[in-house]
Order: structure tokens, then C-alpha cells, then sequence
């Protein structure tokens, strides 16, 4: 990022770091203690990291900083909640918000009610560990059979294979709300602690209490998913969205804003975000991009500018995310840096719409396309500079790019990258949704009917029935995670879908990110070379050059890389 802004180490004043090491410790020595003798062995295993490392950050942070000058930066550390407000008010296009943030636990709070206004923030409300809708959500994740803080996204991509008002699906919910968590009218939550062991425990949740609740074990993770893990999935996701409800409708009576800003981990469920814009509590939702600890980062860093600082702030009527294209960017001498060391043929366009039109009719023609462009995005989201297309209305490019592309479930849908001024055509969504952070229903005029016997069908055939005329994008419950592209944010890649429509009359591209599973996305031309070559891919465009697979020479690297995919 330096880089990026033609500065030196020794040009910053400030570091921020986005929590508060010692008053995070402080939380975990009172639970050990409330909890003790339960937890002594997770005691044993935390508390040498903790005394090495992390209670030491501010020590080991100015210690690697003085390496880059004589005079290091002031270092500051702003609490975790806080960086996660700063996060989502300050790059809003709001001058006044109410602020939501959610996640697992920062130091002690897991979820604040704020006020922003002009440069300032007030913390209205909070709750605190071990009471977290974020901890609540990722004990079901555990339970589904996935990984805890990284496949919440997965647990959110299944509830839609449940079977909605189902008896099973009711009784769970009333289960969950009756056993697990009590949730008031204002979406605080009190979690009973006699069914988790997060807080002193090396697992999420206590097994013989949930199969005694449930009366259904623990899912393995290589283990088929089946009907029972799918309802399960929707029964936690439809609390979630009534508690993310109720928080909202709190916020709104706290501050009278019409305007609300989002935050944290719980801020990525892409449902609950859909739900609550569909609500119609607030006026104006906007969600930042990077609503992970990333973005906690650079919520640090904007809370020290504005408040210790006490620097003006002037809001910006899009948003001062500049389209989360954070990232670093690549010349062209890089790309023809890569394709001469792999000795990769490649054809190179003068003309950019030459090379759009080209990339729209390889994309028509059933190709998968890896595209890179530009400043990489900042955050969990590919929004068309790390990107891999498809044709969203070729009814078998959801399973190629799961199976052969993406080594992952084939359960996990796919989002649509729509021109903004198209969206209301297929889409049932007001507004912009550039950043993949809302579900919407797609619009009655493309979907297709499902059978009667729909709900008993096995799960692969549900998978791949043909819902609509845009079937690669469109999820079992009719919905999508929809990215509106406007040319003002990203001309490059408004040009290619502007080509698409134009050539093949469909203004809307499928858009995955350009990884594949449990890697993270490609940054460098290296990095996007490897992945095209080590998948199924057709094409690769980088910059103004497009390379054919089938004119590649063979990719050696050592290792089996194959085992690195394999499905958890």
C-alpha cells in the first residue's frame, strides 16, 4: 500500500493496530478464572503464546519498525469494535448513520450500536462475551461439518436447501430460541453456556447436549450432506436474520437515522444483509466491503486520523472505497515479464474493446475466462480485477466451475456481475450493490417453475435443475449475491459485460473469485498464471494480452498439487 501511494516508511507518522492486546487479555484471564476448573487445558495451550508474543505486540511492532528508520511511527491502539465503526462510517457516503457492528469477540464486545456523525462516533450500546450472535453462528458452522471462522460463508450457502416452514425446521428454530439463546425485543442475546465451550473449551460446542437437543450428530467433513445438515443450516440462519432484525429496528429508535453502516464478520452474511435491506427499517444500507478483521485494519487507521487526530472529515456521495480497488496494480512489463520467463504464447490487443469483444464471444462460446485487471480488490470479494467468468445462462457452468475450476461444493452457488443499469431487469433490488454484499430475489419474467416432487429430490438434481433463464447464477431459493458494475467504478470491466450485451444480448456475467478453494485470491501476474495453468480453465486475460490454455506449454511444479483441493 505504500507502494501503491509513492511513500517510504519513514513518511508515516502514525501505525494504528485494530485491537487492544492487554484488555483482550484481561478477557481471557476473568473467563478462565469465572469458568475455572473447566478449561485448564485450553489455559495451558493459550497462555504461552500469549505471554511469548501478543502481550508484547506494542514491543515487537515498534521492534520491526525501527528497522525502517531512525524515527518509527507513534503506534495506537484503537479497541476492535471501534475499528470495525470507523471501518463502515468513515468510507460511507453518509455525513450521519446509525452503525452495527457484529462478529465473534473483539477485546470484551461483540456487538455495538453507534452513532456516526460528521467526524465523530458514539458507542451507544454494546454486548458483551461470551454472548455473540457471531460465536452462536460459527457453533453451527463447527456442527455442519465445516471450519469455524472461515466457513461460515458455506453454512450460509446451504440454509437454502432447507425446507422452509418445514416441521423440522420450526422445531429447531424453536429449540435454538428455547435451549441456546435467549434473544429479546432488541436483539441482545444471552447465549446458555451450558451448550458451548468456546470460552474455556477447545470446541464450539458441547456434543452430547447438541445430539440430545437435536437428535443428530456432528457432521464429519468429508461426509455427505444430507437433508438433516440442510435444515439445520436454515434454522440458524433465519435466527440469525431475526436477531440481525431486531438490532436494527434498535439502532433506528437509538439514533433517528435513516442511514445505516455494517461492520464485522456478521456483516458478510450476504442473507441477512438482502433481509434487512427488504425490511425497509433504514432508508440507505451500506456495508463495507471488507468487513473482516482486513477491514478492521483500515478502520484503525481512519479512526486515528479522525478522532485522535481530530482531522475534518467530508463524506463522500458514492463512498471513499473507490470501489474496494485498494490493491496493488501491475504494468504491463510485469505481464510480458511472466509470459517471457514461462514462455507463454500470448496475443497481445492494441485496442481494449477488441480485446472485450473477442473475451465476450469466448465467454458465449462455453469458455472459462480468468481475468485480471488493475488494482486488486481489497477484502473477500473478487469484483472484476481477480476474477474468474463464465456465461451465467449456460446451465451446466455452476458445476464446471465448482468440480473442474474451483475444486469445491457443488452445493456453493455462483454471483452475477450485473451492469448497474440493468440490474432492475433481473434483479428484485433497490439500488447499487457493488460490492456482493446483498441477496436479492431474481425477478419472476426468468425463473423457471420446479417440479412438485421438488423438495424430495436428492440434493445433485436439485443442485442443477435449470431455475431460470440465468441458471448458473440463480440459488435454489431463487436468489443471488448480486454485484452491480457501473464504467465509473470500473471501466475495464464494464466494457466487457457493455460487450457482452451487446454481442450476445445478456448483460450479466457470472463472477468468481480467481482462486481456488482454501487459497487465497491471486494478486500477482505469477500468482494468475499458476492458477490458470493448474486448473480447467480456457483463457486468461491480463492487462491487454489473452492467453489459450491450449497454447500453453506444459506448467511443471513439483508436489502433487491436486491434494492441496481436496473438499473439506
Amino acid at each position: 500500500m505504500l507502494g501503491e501511494a509513492g511513500i517510504g516508511l519513514d513518511e508515516v507518522d502514525h501505525v494504528a493496530f485494530y485491537d487492544k492486546p492487554f484488555l483482550k487479555f484481561e478477557r481471557l484471564l476473568e473467563t478462565y478464572h469465572a469458568f475455572a476448573p473447566r478449561g485448564f487445558r485450553s489455559f495451558l495451550a493459550a497462555m504461552p503464546v500469549w505471554i511469548k508474543e501478543k502481550m508484547f505486540m506494542r514491543r515487537n511492532l515498534r521492534k520491526e519498525l525501527a528497522a525502517f528508520g531512525d524515527k518509527p511511527p507513534h503506534l495506537l491502539f484503537p479497541e476492535h469494535h471501534l475499528s470495525h465503526a470507523a471501518s463502515a462510517f468513515y468510507p460511507s457516503p453518509f455525513d450521519e448513520a446509525a452503525i452495527l457492528t457484529l462478529d465473534g469477540v473483539g477485546e470484551w464486545a461483540t456487538m455495538i450500536i453507534g452513532h456516526g456523525k460528521g467526524k465523530d462516533i458514539t458507542v451507544l450500546k454494546e454486548l458483551h462475551f461470551p454472548h455473540s450472535i457471531g460465536l452462536l453462528y460459527a457453533a453451527f458452522t463447527g456442527y455442519c461439518g465445516f471450519k469455524v471462522n472461515s466457513g461460515e460463508y458455506k453454512l450460509m450457502g446451504l440454509a437454502p436447501y432447507g425446507v422452509k416452514g418445514s416441521e423440522r425446521v420450526e422445531e429447531w428454530k424453536h429449540a435454538i430460541l428455547e435451549h441456546l439463546v435467549g434473544l429479546r425485543p432488541d436483539g441482545s442475546l444471552l447465549l446458555n453456556q451450558s451448550y458451548f465451550d468456546y470460552a474455556t473449551g477447545l470446541r464450539m460446542y458441547v456434543q452430547p447436549k447438541w445430539e440430545a437437543l437435536f437428535g443428530l450428530p456432528p457432521r464429519q467433513q468429508k461426509s455427505e450432506i444430507d437433508q438433516a445438515y440442510m435444515d439445520m443450516a436454515l434454522a440458524i440462519q433465519e435466527v440469525t436474520e431475526e436477531a440481525v432484525l431486531r438490532l436494527a429496528r434498535t439502532a433506528r429508535e437509538l439514533t433517528g437515522c435513516g442511514n445505516l453502516v455494517m461492520a464485522g464478520g456478521v456483516a458478510l452474511n450476504c442473507s441477512a444483509n438482502g433481509v434487512l435491506l427488504r425490511e425497509r427499517i433504514f432508508d440507505r444500507l451500506w456495508i463495507q466491503p471488507a468487513s473482516g478483521d482486513a477491514g478492521g485494519a483500515l478502520g484503525a487507521a481512519l479512526a486515528v486520523r479522525h478522532i485522535t487526530l481530530d482531522e475534518p472529515r467530508t463524506a463522500d456521495a458514492r463512498d471513499s472505497m473507490r470501489g474496494a480497488y485498494l490493491g496493488p496494480e501491475f504494468p504491463p512489463e510485469e505481464i510480458a515479464y511472466l509470459a517471457a520467463k514461462r514462455h507463454a504464447p500470448r496475443r497481445e490487443f492494441a485496442d481494449f474493446a477488441e480485446l472485450c469483444d473477442t473475451t465476450a464471444d469466448l465467454i458465449a462460446s462455453g469458455n472459462v475466462v480468468g481475468w485480471f485487471q488493475g488494482r486488486m480488490e481489497f477484502g473477500p470479494r473478487a469484483l472484476g480485477n481477480r476474477s474468474i467468468l463464465g456465461d451465467p445462462r449456460n446451465p451446466e457452468m455452476q458445476k464446471r466451475l465448482n468440480l473442474k475450476i474451483k475444486y469445491r461444493e457443488g452445493f456453493r452457488p455462483f454471483a452475477p456481475s450485473v451492469l448497474v443499469e440493468d440490474s432492475p431487469t433481473y434483479f428484485d433490488q433497490e439500488g447499487d450493490s457493488p460490492y456482493m454484499l446483498l441477496v436479492a430475489p431474481v425477478r419472476e419474467s426468468i425463473r423457471n417453475p420446479l417440479p412438485d416432487n421438488y423438495d424430495s429430490l436428492p440434493l445433485y438434481e436439485r443442485l442443477y435443475h435449470i431455475r431460470s433463464s440465468l441458471p448458473a447464477i440463480t440459488h435454489v431459493d431463487y436468489s443471488a449475491r448480486v454485484q452491480t458494475v457501473s464504467a465509473e467504478t470500473n471501466p475495464r470491466y464494464a466494457a466487457l459485460i457493455e460487450a457482452f450485451k451487446a454481442r450476445h444480448g445478456c448483460p450479466v456475467v457470472v463472477n468468481t473469485s480467481f482462486n481456488v478453494r482454501g487459497k487465497p485470491i491471486v494478486c500477482t501476474p505469477e500468482d494468475a498464471y499458476r492458477c490458470f495453468m493448474r486448473t480447467e480453465m480456457d483463457y486468461l486475460v491480463m492487462g491487454n494480452c489473452l492467453f489459450a490454455k491450449s497454447e500453453q506449454p506444459p506448467y511443471e511444479e513439483t508436489g502433487d498439487w491436486r491434494q492441496e483441493f481436496t473438499l473439506d
